[in-house]
This record gives C-alpha cells, structure tokens and sequence, in this order.
C-alpha cells in the first residue's frame, strides 16, 4: 500500500461557472469581494470529495497583476479574505492542509515576462508575509522558469513553513519547462533551498506523464496535478480566460485515469488544475482506494 497525497483541483475555471460576472484579467480575485460564498464553498466541495490540502483562491492576487487593473489596494485585503474562505471551508468540512499560493507575478505561461530576480523576490516576500500566519505549507506554483521558481521558493522558504514548487511545463515535445529549461535545470537551481517536493501543474496530462520519470530520477518526493484545457496559447499577457477551451476527454473518469499512471510511476502527491473540478478529485479518490492506496495528509 502507498501513501498518496490527494491536493484539490482548479478554482480560477470552476469559479468563472459559477459566477454572476463576466471573467476579468484578475481570473478569480475579484469573486474574494464580490461572491465570497462561492470561494467558501468551492473549497468545501474539494474537501468533501477528498482533498486534503487546498490551496487559497489568490493565484490571480499578485501585486503586479492588480496594479495592471488599478486595484493595488485590494492585495492585501484579497490576500487575507483567501485565507479566511479557505480556513472556514476548513471548519464546514473537515481536516485539510491549507496551502499558500506563489503564482506566477505576471500571469501564466509567460517566463519571458520577468523583472530582475531581487525585484522578483521582494514581491514574493511581500506575498509571504501576508500569507505566513494564516497557511500550513507554501506551493510555488505553474513556474514557468527556474529563476522565477528560485525567486518564489527562497521567499517561501524564510517562512520556516514546507515549501513545495511545481513547474509549468511545454505541452508538446521533450519535456522542458514552457522557458526552454530542463528539468535537470530547474531542479539543480533550488540544490541550497529546502524544498520539500517537487511538482508538475499546469500543463497535458501526456506532458506530465512524459516527464515524470526524468522529475522522479532526482530523489524526493514528487507530485503532479494536469489541467483540461485544450491548448494554452491564445491566452496573452492581461488577457482573460474565455479565450480557452476544455478538452472533452479528460472527464472524472479519464483523468483519474492520467493521475492513477502518476502515482504508479512514483508520484505521491497528485490533484488538478485548471478544468479539474470536485467530481474529478472525488473519482480520483475513490481510484486510489480501490488500487489500494491509502490517502494522506500532509505531515
């Protein structure tokens, strides 16, 4: 029997479904004000069908990203209601980690996007301190760089809290990061940072399941949580979600059947991203019951 971790899927989509408004640059932050509930109970609903970590609704809160938009006054507001949602879902439904999020600062898939690396970490450090108190671990997460990854782990890791990084990675071709980076690269450039595993998001399942093995082969442990979507390209700097698309082969069933391959390879920690809902990880845990793993928490 493995011990496998089970993380919850993606907010940003889920929350555009379900929201009375018209999705916007800033993705999900705005919902924090204006339909709390819906962040409430969406987290609830990760944790009844299985998820013992989540992770807080704030991945589109960065202060770049609400700059662009004209609200940098809402950061640390949006920062501290995420974390309240995800806490009183906690209350409502049961046992879960709760995770901090480290986003990219200037939107998905855009490693050429970058500021200077101690302009990258004062950032991070910013979004850490208003995260810290209220979090169980950190997860820098959809790094599509090792810079911008060792930015975001070393401001995590001043924490004193578990960090884990997960990587972005190209949907087609040999497995490397969306910059061009290997994952050797990217690996080696964290070697004096405390991270306590090592993941893959945001990205094809097949892309995932491509690289795993090479992730695997560098020690440690190791996760992975895909997204539905059919292709990533159209989106652009400050653009918004409805230019993408779910694929309609990925449904509960199919991808718990991507994720049960994860976990057989080696991967102990595994949830969703983007397109992956409640009823995804609640099929997802009850594959993983019946191969005969044991679902954890984080220690």
């Amino acid at each position: 029997m493995t011990s496998v971790i089970l993380a919850d899927g993606g907010m940003g989509q889920e929350l555009v479904r379900r929201s009375k408004s018209e999705p916007t640059p800033l993705w999900s932050a705005r919902v924090l004000i204006d339909e709390p509930e819906l962040v409430r109970e969406l987290h609830a609903e990760f944790i009844r069908a299985g998820a013992r970590v989540i992770t807080i609704n704030t991945y589109s809160a960065t202060p770049e990203r609400l700059a662009r938009e004209g609200a940098e006054d809402l950061f640390k507001p949006l920062q501290k209601r995420g974390i309240e949602l995800a806490r009183q879902a906690r209350d409502e439904a049961g046992n879960t980690a709760i995770a901090g999020c480290l986003s990219p600062l200037f939107g998905s898939y855009a490693p050429a996007l970058t500021i200077s690396f101690e302009d990258t970490l004062d950032i991070y450090r910013r979004i850490v301190a208003e995260q810290a108190d209220g979090v169980d671990l950190f997860l820098c997460e959809t790094m599509a760089s090792a810079e911008e990854a060792r930015a975001a782990v070393t401001a995590a890791s001043e924490s004193g809290k578990p960090v884990w990084v997960s990587w972005t990675l190209a949907d087609h071709g040999a497995p490397r990061l969306r910059s061009g980076e290997t994952i050797a690269d990217a690996v080696g450039a964290l070697d004096d940072l405390p991270v306590a595993a090592r993941l893959l998001n945001c990205c094809r399942p097949e892309a995932i399941a491509a690289a795993l093995p090479e992730l695997i082969a560098l020690g440690g442990p190791v996760g992975a949580y895909a997204n539905g979507f059919t292709s990533v390209e159209a989106l652009k700097h400050g653009g918004t979600v409805e230019v993408l698309h779910a694929r309609h082969d990925l449904d509960p069933q199919a991808y718990a059947d991507q994720a049960i391959g994860w976990v057989d390879a080696g991967a102990g920690i595994v949830g969703g991203c983007c397109e992956v809902g409640p009823a995804h990880i609640a099929a997802l845990r009850d594959r993983l019951a019946q191969a005969g793993h044991q679902i954890s928490g984080v220690a």
